[in-house]
């Protein structure tokens, strides 16, 4: 069963995306959105996180890293740039959403 694991609060600020990392699985994707984009960021103390998500798909919303005026060019390597169609998509590829707050 995969899942898709949803984070929309800022890695440095809040424990969402730490508490998603420590329980995704091979399998699953993860979608990064709202102040969840800033985890996608090349640089940063998450970056070590995401790299580490053996067999997960790292995800970020287009829109809301333009809100933030986020160049895809700062993203990780391997992290996807999904637009809300994208989003819905992925909800509905997977058989579980868990949402992370």
């Amino acid at each position: 069963m995969s899942e898709l694991h949803t984070v929309n609060k800022s890695p440095f600020e809040k424990s969402s995306f730490d508490s998603c990392m420590g329980h995704v699985l091979e399998g699953s994707a993860v979608l990064l959105y709202e102040d969840g984009v800033y985890a996608a960021m090349q640089g940063t103390t998450a970056e070590a996180k995401v790299k580490s998500a053996q067999g997960v798909k790292i995800y970020v919303l287009g829109p809301d890293l333009k809100a933030r005026g986020i160049d895809a060019a700062r993203l990780i390597d391997g992290v996807d740039v999904v637009d809300y169609a994208g989003f819905v998509d992925l909800t509905i590829e997977h058989d579980k959403v868990v949402a992370w707050v």
